[in-house]
């Protein structure tokens, strides 16, 4: 799979921000100590996620970053995205004509592409909200489930919460 730190450290970074940010900005300093991640790395994604609106820089006295939108109005393949990391699962270059193995394409090509855009789908629902609540497996549904989606599914069967 072509996923590297640049995408992982990207959505630690945020979710980070997501739980303690609480509507204000937060040290990078403090984020690369609690997810132990280089500052010096950090400052660079987070001029990425910057451009991308993402994140929002405050100066001064109490400056950081804070997030740009509501945490659950931001989704994880958007990070990704910003940090210029993808889903490809194939070691093939180039649009989906172009051949994996020269002029031809590999025996598994379309196995590879299916499960990628599958995961940049699973990517693209899947909040800063989300994270920070902890994805659960849902019973019913074998795979990953974002919290909210299971969450919703138990209270509608068991009635409304008290």
């Amino acid at each position: 799979m072509e996923l590297n730190t640049r995408g992982r450290y990207a959505v630690m970074a945020m979710a980070d921000l997501a739980k303690h940010g609480d509507g204000g900005s937060v040290p990078l300093s403090a984020v690369a100590q609690r997810q132990q991640i280089s500052l010096d790395y950090l400052e660079q994604l987070f001029l990425k996620l910057r451009r991308a609106g993402l994140v929002e820089s405050v100066r001064g006295r109490h400056g950081g970053y804070k997030l740009g939108r509501p945490a659950n109005e931001i989704f994880v393949a958007e990070v990704m995205s910003a940090v210029e990391e993808g889903t490809r699962m194939t070691r093939c270059f180039g649009d989906g004509a172009a051949g994996c193995m020269g002029e031809t394409r590999c025996l598994t090509h379309d196995l590879w592409t299916a499960l990628g855009e599958r995961i940049e789908s699973f990517l693209a629902g899947v909040s800063l909200r989300d994270v920070v609540d902890g994805i659960k497996r849902s019973p019913s549904q074998p795979g990953v489930r974002p919290s909210s989606v299971a969450s919703h599914s138990v209270s509608t069967l068991e009635g409304p919460a008290q």
